[in-house]
Order: C-alpha cells, then structure tokens, then sequence
C-alpha cells in the first residue's frame, strides 16, 4: 500500500492506494493524522479510490482515525470508495458511522462556509 498526504484549507487530506491490510501499512497513517490533530486540524478526508483491498485490521486503522479525530470535535469523511469497498462498508455497517462522499470540493465548501 502507498499513501499520500496534504494540507489543505485547513483538512488533512490523505491518498490510499493499494491493499490496507494490517497495522504494519496504518502505522504511517495513523501518524501523519496525529501530527494533523496536534497542529489544530479537525477535518480528515481520506481518499480511499485507490484502495483495492481493505481487511480487518485496515478498518481498525479507519476507525482509529476516526476515533481520534471525533475525540477533538473533528470529522473524517471517505472519498468515493471502490465498489468493493463500498460492499464491504455496507455489510459492516461502517457506511454509518463514516460520512462517504464522492467530492474533496463539495466537502471542503460546505465545512469552509
């Protein structure tokens, strides 16, 4: 799995591709959104379009993130999952407790407003 991260207006933007399949590929994650919570950001949109593979430790890391990021008054949002991805958010019921939208755009004007 590779993974990339930005800053922008204010929101943590972080790219997956790949499988996520275990704490060995979060750990990079999770740390970058802990930087991004200790600097004062409460907006995460993790791209997840690229992933092709998630499993159960994959959605541990997810839900850490979100976790976090609630804990300080913050948001995370999944952005336009696969269709494999989507299945898997469904039967896990994980499609409610994550926001999932299809656009960074319309996530960053609504929060920007």
């Amino acid at each position: 799995m590779t993974f990339n991260h930005v800053i922008r207006d204010n929101a943590l933007i972080i790219r997956l591709a790949g499988d996520l399949i275990g704490e060995d590929n979060g750990s990079g994650i999770l740390e970058v959104a802990a930087n991004a919570i200790q600097q004062g950001i409460r907006l995460a949109i993790i791209d997840i379009s690229g992933l092709r593979y998630i499993n159960s430790s994959g959605i541990g890391v997810l839900i850490t993130i979100l976790t976090k990021f609630r804990n300080k008054g913050g948001e995370v949002y999944l952005l336009k999952p696969s269709e494999s991805v989507q299945k898997l958010l469904v039967i896990t019921k994980l499609n409610s407790i994550f926001q999932i939208v299809q656009s960074e755009d319309e996530v960053l004007k609504d929060v920007n407003k």
